[in-house]
């Protein structure tokens, strides 16, 4: 009995001292969220997801607390949710070009919003916007990042569209990163077959922010890492004229394919190489 009765009282104890920590910590999130803020400003950033942010959250740059969530309303007649931030005046230097991201603390802990520092010579003002943000993951997103795929920027502010047309585009699929210089720019927009020129035509969602882009650039359909996904990649030219909305890149380089890597990594040949356009019972450097 004695055995039995010591069991008890240490379970009760386990619990008791269970229950105690949690509302140790819900106390002490409390008291992060609802502590006193000085003088602030409010800015503007709009998200495609916010997953689960909530008013209050923690907005912290370089993971050091700068201020709060104030609002979260829907962008009317737009599938866009409206965040307002109020930001300390101590950190009234936001350059214009910096991004937010919605982040999660830990495994399993709240959202807050993160601000990446640009590199913009202006400052966002108080009312004024982050035109550059980054939504709350899904998981599906997740699980494709860790493949290679990279994140996109979602630039509400304004994209501009161009073209290109591949012979093959491998596995590349709506919503995979374009980058430049490996820096995500943009993102596919949408793949179509051609039916004059039998290839695929793909479109880009740039981001205004590089309108700067020379017309005579090209874009090549490359994989990230040996089995990530693929992206598309734009090596910028030397033309004095830039790409403008709805123009079409002339320069592209396909996917390659597995067989033509192993091909090439084998014989050392291109690609296009036939297998019967030499004698096979020749040595090699002997005619």
């Amino acid at each position: 009995m004695s055995q039995r009765k010591s069991y008890a009282v240490g379970t009760g104890l386990f619990i008791v001292l269970g229950f105690a920590a949690l509302a140790y910590l819900a106390t002490q999130t409390s008291s992060v969220a609802n502590r006193h803020q000085g003088d602030s400003y409010t800015v503007d950033a709009q998200f495609t997801n916010i997953g689960q942010l909530k008013e209050r959250a923690p907005v912290k740059v370089a993971g050091v607390r700068i201020g709060q969530v104030q609002s979260i309303e829907l962008e009317p007649g737009k599938p866009v949710a409206d965040v307002k931030l109020s930001i300390d005046k101590r950190y009234a230097s936001i350059p214009a070009d910096s991004v937010a991201s919605i982040f999660t603390s830990g495994l399993l802990g709240d959202q807050y919003v993160g601000i990446e520092y640009g590199h913009a010579k202006t400052f966002v003002a108080a009312g004024g916007k982050l035109a550059l943000t980054h939504s709350s993951q899904p998981l599906e997103a997740m699980i494709g990042k860790f493949f290679g795929a990279g994140g996109v920027n979602d630039n509400i502010g304004g994209t501009y569209q161009v073209t290109a047309n591949f012979t093959n585009i491998g596995t590349l699929s709506v919503g995979a990163p374009v980058k430049m210089a490996g820096v995500v720019i943009g993102q596919v927009a949408s793949i179509q077959a051609d039916p004059v020129k039998l290839d695929a035509k793909v479109t880009l969602a740039i981001d205004d922010t590089f309108n700067k882009i020379p017309d005579d650039s090209s874009a090549a359909v490359f994989t990230s890492g040996l089995i990530g996904s693929q992206y598309v990649a734009i090596q910028p030219g030397g033309s004095p004229d830039n790409l403008k909305n709805g123009e079409e890149m002339i320069l592209t380089q396909s996917a390659m394919q597995l067989e033509d890597l192993i091909g090439k990594f084998l014989v050392n040949g291109s690609p296009g190489d036939k297998p019967g356009s030499g004698s096979s019972s020749t040595p090699a450097g002997k005619h």
